[in-house]
């Protein structure tokens, strides 16, 4: 097989959940890569769902919008890696551009999250 680069990202915005990909980037390095930037995420909203949990019942509710939406975009990135994962060579460039995107919206929800909390 030969050896796949991920094509260099756009525009991302600075975060620390965003490991620099580059165009040396090989496909099993990108896969590793999104694989941790996806788990840290889905542990941080576990952690900052048990501090939700410590607030007053009625701050507690608002919070329960955000997390919601969370957990949306954090399911649509594990379903969009798992398709990335098994992706042949044709699709690998648009697969790669989709993941980025999606796991961009997943950092956004995050952050926003995290904001309320």
């Amino acid at each position: 097989m030969a050896k796949r680069t991920a094509p260099r990202p756009q525009g991302h915005p600075t975060s620390p959940f965003i490991e620099s990909i580059t165009m040396n980037t090989t496909r099993a390095e990108y896969t590793a890569k999104m694989k941790r930037q996806l788990d840290e995420l889905n542990t941080r909203i576990d952690t900052l769902q048990a501090k939700a949990l410590e607030t007053r019942e009625d701050i507690r509710a608002a919070y329960q919008a955000d997390l919601v939406k969370a957990r949306h975009e954090s399911k649509l990135a594990m379903a969009k890696f798992e398709e990335m994962k098994v992706a042949g060579e044709e699709s690998w460039d648009k697969m790669v551009a989709e993941m980025d995107r999606i796991r961009d919206a997943f950092v956004h929800s995050f952050k926003y999250f995290k904001s309320q909390i």
